[in-house]
């Protein structure tokens, strides 16, 4: 049964196997035909729908099908009172699916004497302002270019009104405690992944309702924000899919991946992003190039796998905590060491805590571009003994305990020292540095700023140089493409020692909800990390390792 033409187009496209589409959207399809089809107390105003389309035609852009569907549905009523149907829009797509195309397509339509309600406000509401004013920038640039379109409206590069209407199409940050009492028709929130809550969203709606018909649009990409202000809409869309809410409560329109390993089959991408679907425009197949651009250099590059996943397939990781590599990738580094002997390298440590552990480093480089490190632990007897069983021989709690870090073994094995004292003395560490400098050219230590009120003096007078890092935290998103990237292509090389491997095992990749990536420990007593952290303080500075270059005592002028 007819519902209405465009929308009749998209699900026929669907039915006969044209366009692919995502769980959501096929329950969305099931919704509308269970909601809509026979209801006889709504009606689409195909008037307005076909203005809003020849409008955004003839100004902007050719609409495809789904744009064209989505449209239907800003112009459905409710009969008893001409009354819109959905107050609220919820519209999700990969990146580059042209949401803020459609969205200033439809704005600049309301706006207009076309719509024809005065004084219909609309805001765009984004967290930076670059990102508010996109729409409003496309529409001024659309007024400017046009000298029909200048006689219907007024344009400056915040605003653009409705000379007959009055009405006015601005942007704003969501800075939510400056915007009491506004009287738009509609608010449209962009990229809203990045809100954790939905204070600022009740601040910017507060004034709809003065004038008829209000409409508030939330529009973006998924993102890294777990249970905040997204997850609470997209749950609440499912249940309206399902029938669990009211029906008219939200029109969800969603477009992502179903599967992660979708993502290797680029005929699913337009599940992700309906702009992908064939026939393909002159843009969409640019974009369709980009994306396999970007995926084809995720084997070089894993490191923006969450960012392609997230932004371009519109699937984040639900868990977004995890390895530094997979257990492949860390085995690949028991390599054999090359001969380093006099090769420049930079000094680095971990020394969180003088009464447990303490890790010191050498980062050398080849011309094969692999990062070489040895390594060299330093642990506390009392600590191994209480949580790894360091002194004990006997019992199935022993068994487990060693397990987790055989200390004993890698001390055998020359891996780590065992400190019997109540701390680790700082002047262990240097002197460790001032042997290594026997044998290697050590051309900096670097460590972050904990406890090097005490090392850095030490250090000093026995002539090193020291770079601390006065911020670790935020070396580590900086790092993190360089790190993955190495270990994915196997240029990290450990050598022959099981500890630095257990360490890197230990690690647990943060993200936060801007993307920034985080080492931390997977558990915060037994499972120790300070000699990747090490590691992280070297690669800090691996760009000034010299390659190829030998030193000798000999070549010094003293």
């Amino acid at each position: 049964m007819s519902i209405q033409k465009y929308v009749d187009d998209y699900i026929q496209l669907y039915e006969t196997g044209q366009i692919k589409l995502n769980e959501e959207r096929i329950l969305l399809i099931q919704f509308i035909q269970r909601n809509i089809t026979n209801n006889d107390q709504v009606y689409f105003n195909d008037d307005l729908i076909e203005n809003c389309i020849a409008f955004g035609e003839k100004w902007y852009f050719p609409l495809t099908a789904f744009q064209k569907f989505l449209i239907a549905f800003v112009f459905l009523f409710w009969k008893k009172n001409n009354r819109v149907v959905f107050r609220k829009f919820l519209l999700m797509l990969g990146r580059g699916g042209g949401k803020n195309g459609l969205i200033t397509v439809i704005s600049n339509f309301l706006i207009s004497e076309l719509h024809g309600i005065e004084d219909y406000n609309i805001s765009i509401v984004a967290n930076s302002e670059e990102q508010a004013k996109t729409s409003v920038d496309e529409a001024y640039k659309c007024v400017k270019k046009h000298e029909v379109l200048q006689r219907a409206f007024k344009a400056t590069l915040t605003k653009v009104v409705s000379k007959k209407t009055n009405s006015i199409f601005t942007f704003r940050t969501s800075n939510g405690g400056t915007k009491d009492g506004l009287r738009d028709g509609a608010v449209i929130f962009d990229e809203i992944h990045q809100y954790e809550d939905n204070k600022d969203v009740r601040v910017h709606i507060s004034g709809l309702g003065k004038k008829p018909n209000p409409r508030e649009f939330y529009i973006g990409t998924d993102g890294y924000v777990r249970e905040g202000f997204l997850d609470k809409q997209k749950e609440k869309a499912m249940k309206v899919l399902k029938g669990e809410a009211r029906w008219n409560s939200l029109f969800p329109f969603i477009c992502k991946l179903d599967d992660e390993s979708e993502a290797n089959n680029p005929d699913l991408w337009e599940k992700a992003n309906p702009m992908l679907c064939e026939p393909r425009s002159d843009y969409a197949q640019g974009l369709f190039d980009t994306i396999h651009e970007e995926y084809e250099e995720l084997e070089d590059d894993p490191s923006n796998f969450e960012e392609f996943m997230t932004k371009r397939m519109n699937l984040p990781k639900v868990d977004l905590e995890k390895s530094v590599a997979t257990w492949e990738e860390i085995e690949a580094t028991n390599r054999e060491m090359p001969e380093l002997q006099h090769k420049e390298c930079i000094g680095c440590l971990d020394f969180a805590s003088i009464r447990d552990f303490a890790a010191c480093g050498l980062l050398f480089r080849d011309e094969a571009e692999n990062y070489i490190f040895k390594a060299h632990s330093f642990v506390r007897k009392e600590f191994v003994d209480k949580h790894y069983a360091y002194s004990k021989k006997t019992s199935d709690n022993v068994k487990n305990q060693k397990k987790v870090a055989p200390i004993r073994e890698w001390e055998e094995q020359g891996l780590l020292s065992v400190i019997d004292a109540p701390t680790i003395d700082p002047r262990t560490i240097v002197q460790w540095f001032v042997e290594m400098r026997e044998h290697y050219m050590i051309k900096k230590i670097v460590a972050d700023n904990f406890r090097m009120e005490v090392l850095r003096p030490v250090f000093e007078e026995e002539g090193f140089e020291v770079e601390i890092i006065k911020n670790p935290r935020a070396i580590h998103s900086l790092l993190a493409p360089r790190i993955e990237t190495a270990f994915a292509n196997h240029q990290i090389i450990f050598g022959s020692n099981p500890m630095m491997r257990w360490y890197t095992n230990n690690i647990l990749v943060v993200i936060d909800k801007r993307g920034n990536k985080e080492y931390q420990k997977k558990e915060p007593v037994k499972r120790k990390t300070d000699g990747f952290q090490a590691f992280v303080h070297g690669m800090y500075r691996a760009d000034e390792i010299s390659v190829g270059v030998d030193f000798f005592l000999d070549d010094i002028d003293f």
